[in-house]
């Protein structure tokens, strides 16, 4: 019997204590750490008709789960491979740090940013932005491309390749890494 008791009085006191305040429950569930997830040693696959295109891999991953902006940081780097038909990697890229916006489907890698193919082609930068559904790497920022095949460094402002780093453009091409301070002066008076 005095179970029985405790248990009605449990239960009333449970049913008196929960709010159907709307109010109330969303400042319980927009409370900030419930807007966040981490997890460590990530990976990731994009996949299309089966076929993994992109692999992403990062020692840590936090994902904002607001619903405004929607996006995962990768605060300690992020390795990203692309790949071809026969499930080889045909060009990599990797930074520092990372922020992939969902709603924008755009990964931005800062700090470091080098993207690199099978022909040992590499692209130097501060940052570079991969849109995920025109599968173009882009930034305004100093670029610099070596290409040791043909024996040949480049350097300028802006770039845009395709994932497989077959095609590239560099916007705004100077000669050297001398000439960039005075070729951005330049730009900068242009553009005023």
């Amino acid at each position: 019997m005095k179970i029985y008791k405790s248990i009605i009085f449990l239960s009333a006191i449970i049913i008196l204590g929960c709010s159907t305040d709307v109010n109330e429950v969303n400042a319980i569930t927009d409370s900030e750490h419930l807007k966040k997830e981490e997890a460590k040693f990530v990976s990731i696959l994009y996949s299309d008709s089966a076929q993994v295109k992109v692999r992403i891999t990062a020692d840590r991953m936090i994902r904002h789960l607001d619903r405004s902006n929607p996006r995962d940081e990768f605060p300690d780097g992020i390795f990203v491979e692309f790949l071809g038909e026969s499930g080889k990697v045909y060009s990599w890229l990797e930074a520092d740090r990372a922020m992939r916006y969902e709603k924008e489907s755009e990964v931005v890698a800062q700090g470091n940013a080098k993207f690199y193919n099978r022909k040992d082609e590499m692209l130097t930068s501060t940052e570079l932005i991969w849109n995920e559904n025109d599968g173009k790497l882009r930034t305004n920022k100093i670029v610099r491309i070596t290409q040791p095949m043909k024996g040949d460094t480049s350097y300028g402002f802006g770039f845009e390749a395709n994932e497989e780093f077959t095609q590239f453009e560099i916007k705004r091409k100077t000669s050297s890494i001398f000439n960039i301070d005075s070729f951005k002066e330049n730009i900068d008076q242009k553009e005023k």
